[in-house]
């Protein structure tokens, strides 16, 4: 019964996760390529990290094998399920693109959105001649005013990149794996890396989105508070939220209770030493 279900259309659904449904999706395509399937039960995770040579080397594939395999996954939906939902979706354009590729952290300003910003010939023109008209006075002021605005769009780019770049540097970890391996960082450290007011970096991370291999997530995700441990170790508030997260996924696979005080004594042992109301008050946060 199950077995037909998960073939019905939209096909994939009711499926344990998402690699699941893409691989029922393959089984049933017609013009799956040859080893997708394989791609996707065992080397998904060196796919995500673009780590071509990995899969080629495993599977036995060339260049051009592997990108029919990639082009078609990407025509799958992996969360079929969705396109029973009324809610209208929120889209998000992300600023920056950040990540992993040959063991390298990629950094790109995603400015494919924004249209791209010059002055009128005939302005520039006129505002260089000597003003002995209103005309001309007119030119000059307007010109100098967009000649300014273009200029500040330029530095704030040029710091989101630096910004950008420094968080890749400091949580390097993040881009490997995830977020549960974020640091913990503040916007005074950034901006002394990057040589600029505490301030400046706040206004330019504020409502700024970052596309990454683990998702897209507010800039501001990056910085996050340090809990103290025991012998001066510190861990960030997101990684511990991200550990509480996946207890939560793992006693829910396993039919087990789930508490705050389960959630504690499993994160003890896993060397976090986090209190029972502060797994309550996370766990309020995650919205579980």
């Amino acid at each position: 019964m199950l077995y037909l279900l998960q073939r019905l259309d939209p096909p994939g659904t009711c499926t344990s996760d998402f690699r699941e449904s893409l691989i029922v999706q393959t089984e049933i395509s017609p013009s799956a390529p040859p080893k997708t399937i394989d791609v996707i039960k065992e080397h998904f995770e060196d796919l995500r990290l673009r780590d071509r040579s990995s899969i080629k080397k495993a599977l036995g594939l060339d260049d051009r094998q592997l990108d029919r395999i990639v082009e078609f996954i990407r025509t799958l939906e992996p969360f079929p399920g969705r396109s029973f939902s009324k809610a209208r979706p929120r889209y998000i354009v992300p600023d920056i693109a950040m990540w992993l590729e040959d063991g390298e952290i990629k950094v790109r300003l995603n400015d494919d959105f924004v249209p791209k910003l010059g002055i009128n010939r005939l302005y520039s023109e006129l505002a260089s001649q000597p003003a002995k008209g209103e005309a001309e006075k007119f030119a000059r002021e307007k010109v100098e005013n967009a000649r300014f605005f273009i200029n500040s769009i330029k530095k704030r780019n040029e710091t989101l990149l630096k910004t950008a770049y420094a968080i890749a540097e400091t949580q390097r970890d993040f881009f490997v794996a995830g977020p549960k391996a974020l640091k913990p960082l503040t916007l005074k450290e950034i901006a002394e890396k990057i040589g600029v007011h505490e301030a400046t970096v706040s206004r330019v991370a504020n409502g700024k989105y970052v596309q990454t291999d683990w998702g897209t997530f507010e800039m501001r995700r990056f910085f996050t508070n340090a809990i103290n441990q025991e012998k001066g170790k510190n861990i960030s508030k997101e990684a511990v939220k991200a550990e509480i997260s996946q207890i939560i996924q793992e006693l829910e696979a396993k039919g087990e209770k789930i508490s705050d005080r389960i959630i504690s004594e499993i994160l003890a042992r896993r060397g976090m030493k986090i209190a029972r109301r502060t797994v309550a008050k996370y766990r309020g946060e995650l919205g579980k």
